[in-house]
């Protein structure tokens, strides 16, 4: 029996009233899930063709009769249908698309914008371009070079950029107060433009410099700078002559450094998949003006469902001959590709160990208004790169297959030891919290969540607490943990939630007793309360669990298996809790505010202010009385600063 008669009259009818046209499709499951996200160009041939066929017992055939419904988009192109499609997919996260995640934004080297300073006026920063390493959203009056794969080839690049052009790293207000050259120009690491120590003119012409740098122009730069040296030689001019001389010297040494033929490349990514035991790895290479960044590993999701989904997408029933279908690496590949670079700058050339979809490189291209070219089995240069990329995708493979059999051994020895279920592993959820404060100030609460074998970012919470005896770790403990389960301990009554199998404390008795009264208040089962309570000395190793449920303290042994995670969950609360108290501190330390953003005080009040009262904490400190006294600071002002930072 065929499966078209398995499905709702209404969901056929919509799929037969589907337009000929472009367009992405989703199927949902009975519970509201989301299935499959796919594209078409024509999306009642595509759509059509799940309804129509016996897919028999492989996996897309096991969902396809799970869709209750559909949701189709028109739009006008492939290339929107392909921005759509993947957007989609990394929002819906289905359960049938290989997925990417990449929860960490990619740094950049940011370089301000330089702004003209009046004439006569003071040496301000922002005439003088700086270099910084930045994440995160980005503004359009600055310039930002990447993006890079890792925070050090950021700073590595920096750092080449303070060798060579002698740009200043240091920040604004840093610059502003600044009577004397710093240690950076001590190590000829920058010019000091903070105290004169080179002129605007020539700094502007080494921030255009770095820039060509960053773009790949560095033998035109050499060119220019022989130039200049040697036109400085005719005119008797020695000594600018000796430093563009010493420029030129450092750029060469860079450039000797990086050793690479770049065979005429200036910006490619070399991307290289790997599969193994059931999983896959993406390797993501960087090359930029010439310089190879480094590497970054991708790890898909949903891997085991590629093939058959592809297949049928490609309009093939599953039963055909696997020749005909492509590769799985290729799919992946291609899955990592369209995903990608929907948020991140694609560049011209893509290097790529499998090959890749005409259609989708087209769409791509169309997309960013450029030509994006993919090429499988390069030569010279690109062969060596791809096989740098593909030997360290195999590395990565391998480390993760190794550090997910220890996590897994981790998360079943805790499970043997405590009577935790056994029979979903993969499911198992654990809750840690932690209290953190310094004195009694600004304190918070960590919750974190381990989860799938491994520690889940994304379902971290933090609270502040508030209305408690500063210092009071049990008041806080109880508040937290009442925010925390007083919804949904009602919401598990009531079959809409799933409590954690495993509530961990960081603490001992004190901590537990406190905990055990909220399960008590909300009814829930004291077993699920496990203190973590340092050992003898504080050392680490020597931990016990103490239980809320009366059971007998547990001392897991130094080399245990389940100790070791369990110790990994506590110390990720403690980090967690202690990174949330600091921003919050030093919030509320001044007042929220900083003496930048106070109207009225400029560079020079600003340091008056610091040196008089030792810095913000000093200036918080003290009266509006002692804040009007300082030179140029008005009774109206100091109360305006007063009022700012309380």
């Amino acid at each position: 029996m065929t499966q078209i008669h398995e499905f709702d009259p209404q969901l056929l009818s919509e799929v037969a009233a589907l337009p000929a046209l472009p367009g992405v499709y989703r199927y949902f499951d009975a519970e509201g899930g989301v299935l499959y996200v796919g594209k078409a160009r024509d999306l009642k041939k595509r759509v059509t063709s799940y309804f129509q066929k016996n897919h028999g017992g492989t996996r897309i055939g096991h969902m396809i009769t799970k869709i209750v419904r559909m949701e189709t988009t028109v739009v006008r192109s492939e290339a929107e249908a392909l921005l759509l499609e993947n957007n989609l997919i990394k929002t819906l996260n289905p359960k049938y698309n290989i997925l990417f995640r990449d929860d960490k934004s990619y740094p950049y080297l940011k370089l301000t914008a330089a702004q003209i300073k009046e004439e006569g006026g003071p040496r301000l920063a922002t005439a003088f371009p700086r270099i910084a390493y930045y994440r995160g959203a980005v503004e359009k009056k600055h310039r930002y070079f990447g993006p890079y794969p890792s925070a050090w080839a950021v700073k590595d690049t920096i750092l080449l950029l303070q060798k060579v052009f002698r740009l200043r790293t240091c920040e604004d207000t840093v610059f502003n107060n600044r009577t004397r050259p710093c240690l950076l120009y001590q190590i000829k690491r920058c010019s000091a433009p903070c105290v004169g120590h080179v002129s605007a003119e020539q700094y502007a012409l080494d921030t255009a410099n770095a820039e060509r740098f960053l773009q790949g122009q560095t033998q035109e730069i050499l060119s220019e700078l022989e130039k200049k040296m040697l036109a400085h030689a005719d005119r008797l001019e020695f000594e600018q002559a000796a430093e563009l001389r010493n420029q030129m010297a450092a750029l060469s040494k860079v450039l000797h450094q990086q050793s690479m033929e770049i065979g005429g490349d200036k910006d490619v990514d070399i991307l290289a998949v790997k599969v193994q035991g059931g999983k896959a790895c993406v390797n993501l290479a960087m090359v930029r003006g010439g310089r190879h960044l480094g590497d970054r590993p991708y790890f898909p999701t949903h891997v085991e469902n590629a093939t058959d989904a592809a297949a049928l997408d490609a309009g093939l029933d599953s039963s055909v001959v696997q020749a005909k279908e492509k590769s799985l690496e290729s799919l992946i590949l291609e899955a990592f590709v369209a995903q990608h670079y929907i948020d991140v700058p694609v560049p011209p050339t893509l290097v790529v160990s499998e090959p890749v979809d005409k259609d989708l490189m087209a769409a791509l291209s169309e997309r960013t208004g450029s030509r994006v070219t993919a090429i499988h089995q390069p030569h010279e240069q690109r062969r060596i790169w791809l096989e740098m990329a593909q030997k360290n995708a195999g590395l990565q493979l391998a480390r993760l297959l190794a550090e997910q059999g220890s996590q897994q051994a981790r998360t079943r020895a805790l499970a043997e030891a405590l009577d935790l279920p056994m029979d979903k592993l993969d499911d198992l959820r654990i809750e840690c919290f932690d209290i953190s404060h310094t004195a009694g100030e600004s304190t918070q609460a960590s919750c974190v969540v381990f989860k799938e074998h491994k520690m889940q970012n994304s379902e971290y919470r933090r609270y502040n607490i508030e209305n408690i005896t500063p210092g009071d770790d049990y008041a806080a403990m109880r508040q937290v943990l009442m925010r925390r389960y007083t919804k949904l301990a009602e919401a598990a009554r009531n079959g809409e939630a799933r409590l954690p199998d495993l509530v961990l404390v960081d603490g001992g008795k004190g901590q537990v007793s406190m905990a055990r009264e909220v399960f008590v208040e909300l009814g829930l089962d004291l077993a699920l309360i496990a203190g973590v309570e340092k050992g003898e000395g504080r050392k680490v190793g020597l931990e016990e669990l103490v239980f809320a449920d009366g059971r007998d303290k547990v001392y897991l042994g130094r080399d245990s298996a389940a100790l070791m995670l369990i110790a990994q969950i506590r110390d990720e609360a403690h980090r967690f809790a202690i990174t949330g108290m600091r921003a919050k501190r030093a919030k509320v330390r001044v007042g929220g505010s900083r003496l930048e953003d106070i109207a009225g005080i400029g560079p020079k009040k600003r340091a008056s202010l610091l040196q008089r009262f030792g810095g913000v904490r000093g200036i918080a400190s003290a009266s509006v009385e002692d804040i009007a006294m300082v030179d140029g600071i008005s009774k109206e002002l100091a109360e305006e600063i007063y009022r700012a930072l309380h």
